[in-house]
């Protein structure tokens, strides 16, 4: 059963805080393992690729056959049917629209002492982008993904996939078609995250790693970080529902769900204010695990992560809420309290509000992006963006006037930090000694 809260009774705070401080990540020698595969990656480059796909997908294959040839891949996508072709077609539309709209502009002015400053962003010359495969295919990922990095212009997008026995899937190809990858490999794991990060002879390196994986991928993008840059340390997927009476509770008990069948160790948390209702959404989550295809996985992650927090009143509740600081979190409330609910709240990956806005609808067609923060990293973090994929530049120029009068106050200061070239280079240009 998953953990039941009362946040007015005596010992709340210190139950909640313990829920809070679970640790949910994996075993710690994943860190282990994936340093070595690194470091041997680093060092053989394609025939460790070669040897890491043998042994984790059953692939074998020379350096030659990690690429997709365009014509494997055309091939594939090929025998997408029309409906799923015509989603994923619609979903990419509503991304690039969506991220087309968050592209930032390039600034410049003149301030009051005659300095001119400004700032350009510029895209990434290359990235890197991680596709799950095994267990689940997800062609939506690669349109999350591929797509604001071709809004911002990127000019090479390299995308690694693995191939379990070879087997590639075809939404995933005509995923990558639609949304532009000028490469697919397929490789995985640790090992895909070296290559893309040092290059081996036939892969070169990329400036950026994005997309999400399971604990070896996240450990090797921490690891190779400062190589190159990443987009975030993907953890386990979580769902927040704050609901009220009103719903239905087999609504609720589905998107509490929608999440959990990631992965045993996702979470979901419910916030009501009626214990009857809570009791209903618990009651219909065991109806709905009776026929989930996931239900082994889906069941675990509920039982051992999930909980349902009673609250006496909803509009109070952002506390909790950004406490919690959730990757997804559904108000599922009428429109007013859910509107009202959301400008309180200051850490969420997403926010979905309403009851007809499940979370699923963002991970796949909304536009919106569903590579989020997890592990509370929403307090300090966004979701995957355009603006991941851009690098912004200052620019300073001033005029003599200008230098005059900013100069004494920079030249003070370089001074007072015992760093006299730096005070020289300006007293120099003031016609004054440091």
């Amino acid at each position: 059963m998953p953990l039941e809260l009362d946040a007015s009774a005596p010992g709340f705070e210190k139950e909640f805080s313990a829920f809070l401080g679970r640790n949910r990540d994996t075993d710690e020698n994943v860190d282990r393992i994936v340093a070595d595969i690194v470091a041997d990656v680093r060092k053989r480059g394609d025939a460790a690729l070669v040897e890491y796909t043998k042994k984790f997908d059953r692939l074998d294959t020379d350096a030659k056959g990690l690429r997709v040839p365009d014509a494997e891949r055309r091939a594939l996508a090929a025998r997408v049917p029309a409906e799923q072709r015509r989603a994923l077609e619609l979903a990419a539309r509503r991304i690039e629209a969506f991220h087309r709209s968050l592209l930032p502009k390039d600034v410049e002015f003149t301030d009051t002492t005659g300095t001119r400053l400004g700032a350009r962003y510029r895209p990434l010359d290359s990235v890197g982008v991680y596709v799950p495969g095994g267990t689940a295919a997800y062609p939506s990922s690669v349109l999350m993904n591929v797509v604001p990095a071709k809004v911002a212009g990127v000019k090479r997008i390299a995308m690694v996939v693995p191939t379990p026995d070879g087997v590639l899937n075809p939404l995933v190809m005509l995923a990558a078609e639609i949304a532009g990858a000028d490469e697919i490999w397929r490789i995985g794991g640790a090992q895909a995250v070296a290559a893309l990060a040092y290059g081996t002879e036939t892969i070169g390196p990329v400036d950026k790693i994005t997309g999400p994986g399971n604990a070896f991928v996240a450990a090797a993008k921490r690891r190779v970080f400062g190589q190159v840059g990443i987009d975030l340390i993907a953890g386990p997927s979580e769902i927040l529902v704050v609901a009220d009476r009103h719903n239905d509770p087999a609504w609720i008990a589905a998107d509490l769900l929608s999440q959990a069948e990631h992965d045993a160790s996702s979470q979901s948390v419910l916030i009501a204010d009626d214990k009857e209702f809570a009791r209903a959404v618990g009651r219909a989550v065991e109806s709905e695990l009776k026929v989930l295809p996931r239900a082994g996985i889906a069941g675990a992650s509920w039982r051992d992560n999930g909980a349902i927090i009673l609250v006496p009143d909803l509009g109070a509740s952002a506390p909790i809420v950004d406490r919690i600081a959730a990757e997804h979190v559904e108000l599922a409330m009428e429109p007013a309290a859910a509107d009202a609910l959301c400008r309180e709240i200051r850490h969420a990956g997403a926010i979905f509000l309403g009851r007809h806005t499940p979370e699923a609808i963002g991970d796949y067609v909304a536009g919106t992006n569903h590579v989020l923060p997890t592990s509370r990293a929403a307090r300090f973090s966004g979701g995957l963006g355009v603006a991941d994929f851009l690098k912004r530049t200052s620019i300073v120029s001033c005029t003599p006037d200008a230098l005059a009068e900013l100069g004494p106050a920079a030249l003070a200061l370089a001074e007072a930090e015992g760093l006299g070239a730096h005070g020289r280079s300006i007293a120099i240009r003031l016609n004054r000694r440091s």
